[in-house]
């Protein structure tokens, strides 16, 4: 018998099933689908990341570097070390150096004159032009064994330059070129005002690499003792600073040159220094006008006040620095300074250190009376000092 009544399949339920599985797979593979989809084809929408005040700002600080990099670029030169390749002469002389004949004489000076001489050009460093007349600013270190110097301008032109003069307590120099064109100037700001944590970028020629830019940020101001030169009150940043950036300069994100690029410190990758552009171009001055610098000078030996020291000397805090030598016939021993003070004042200023005192004294006018209080035998006792010339 046929049962005429039909029969209930239940095609639903499977069908409801794999529409859950595959809702499923879709709703934790929608990262996948984000990549697969062009951006192109996605437009943004209120509230998306190309809306949000910090991708505006993160544009802003890109166009800030792209801008300086352009600004500053022209100002940026790089410094060669020139050398003369000597090439033997190809003509055979019969004839020795002794008894040459006339025709010799002449076709040998006719050789060594009227030739085409070869050099060999390897870049050393950098430099920044400080005005259109071509006087240009560099590390000392990096010209110090030249013989010649030939700087490259940006747009490849190449001048022979000299050195006006170098400061080897700074570690800065001098170049000047011969141009008729106009030099592009850079714009000089205020090392002072940095912060640590402020964002500053580096030009240079690392390796020869041309134009180099770096970017980083001010690790620390004021950092001494570095062993790096005589006066130091460096800038340090993370801007990556190779051979070749020596001589260039450190910037902020106006495009004001704040800094020139020193050294790199040897203690690790990422600690770079740079000397304040307020220092380097009171050297650079002095160095344009005159060929040196004019510093105070004392002629004495010091050393800072330990806690030991200080215990020794009976003081309650190590402040101040000791007089270990005093040289003869100097402005020290004029003004009747004896080994063995401790000079706890200069010109009324509080010595809190003996970089402060060496900065003090190198920066006072050569020839003025300084007031110079010490401590002798437990005593204070004020002595006048008339301020003597440093040898540069």
């Amino acid at each position: 018998m046929v049962d005429s009544k039909p029969k209930n399949h239940n095609y639903w339920r499977p069908l409801a099933w794999c529409c859950l599985i595959i809702a499923f797979v879709l709703f934790n593979t929608k990262d996948f689908w984000i990549e697969f989809i062009p951006s192109s084809s996605v437009k943004a929408t209120p509230g998306s990341l190309e809306d949000s005040q910090e991708y505006k700002n993160l544009l802003d600080l890109q166009k800030a570097f792209i801008r300086n990099a352009k600004t500053i670029k022209p100002s940026v030169v790089s410094v060669n070390k020139v050398k003369e390749l000597i090439e033997k002469s190809s003509w055979y002389d019969p004839h020795n150096s002794d008894s040459k004949p006339w025709y010799a004489m002449i076709r040998n000076w006719f050789a060594q004159n009227l030739k085409s001489k070869r050099f060999s050009v390897e870049n050393v460093g950098s430099g920044i032009i400080l005005d259109s007349d071509g006087y240009i600013l560099t590390n000392y270190h990096v010209v110090e064994k030249l013989d010649r110097i030939l700087i490259k301008l940006s747009d490849g032109k190449e001048y022979f330059a000299k050195l006006l003069g170098y400061d080897t307590y700074t570690d800065l120099a001098v170049l000047k070129i011969s141009t008729l064109r106009r030099l592009p100037e850079p714009e000089f700001g205020q090392s002072s005002k940095l912060n640590v944590g402020e964002w500053v970028m580096a030009i240079g020629n690392p390796y020869g690499l041309e134009g180099t830019v770096t970017v980083g940020v001010i690790s620390g101001t004021g950092r001494t003792d570095l062993g790096i030169s005589h006066f130091e009150n460096f800038i340090q940043t993370d801007a990556s600073i190779n051979p070749g950036n020596s001589g260039g300069p450190l910037i902020n994100l106006d495009g004001q040159i704040v800094g020139i690029n020193t050294a790199v410190a040897a203690i690790g990758s990422g600690v770079g220094f740079a000397i304040p552009v307020e220092m380097a171009l009171k050297v650079g001055d002095q160095l344009i006008h005159k060929g040196s610098v004019d510093r105070g000078w004392l002629g004495i030996g010091i050393q800072n006040m330990t806690p030991e020291l200080a215990n020794t000397f009976n003081l309650d805090k190590p402040d101040g620095v000791l007089v270990n030598s005093v040289e003869s016939k100097t402005p020290a021993q004029f003004g009747g300074m004896l080994r063995g003070d401790i000079i706890i004042q200069f010109d009324s200023k509080i010595i809190s250190s003996l970089k402060y005192f060496q900065k003090l004294v190198a920066d006072t006018t050569i020839g003025k009376v300084v007031p110079i209080k010490i401590l002798r035998d437990g005593h204070e006792k004020i002595l006048q000092v008339k301020i003597g010339k440093m040898n540069s």
